[in-house]
């Protein structure tokens, strides 16, 4: 049996392999904010905000998906366990 090897042009021209490498890098990101934002929703769903604030962190995550679900988790969520435990 014999191993078939890549012909030579193949193996010099790096450009295919960074090319592939940029959309698996791309692809990680996407899937990393996906389950970014779906956990920020169910974190703000399941929050003993409020309907209102609840209302106004979703409107928040929608409008501005990283930015909005980072400050949930920084701001938002700690602030609504803190007011529940006062």
């Amino acid at each position: 049996m014999a191993l078939a090897l890549a012909p030579a042009h193949v193996l010099a021209d790096p450009a295919p392999i960074i090319a592939m490498s940029g959309w698996g890098l791309a692809t990680l990101l996407l899937f990393g904010w996906l389950a970014l934002f779906v956990c920020a929703l169910i974190s703000i769903l399941l929050s003993p905000h409020t309907g209102g604030m609840k209302i106004a962190w979703l409107v928040f995550a929608f409008v501005a998906p990283f930015l909005g679900c980072l400050l949930w988790f920084v701001v938002g969520r700690g602030d609504a366990y803190r007011r529940r435990a006062v």
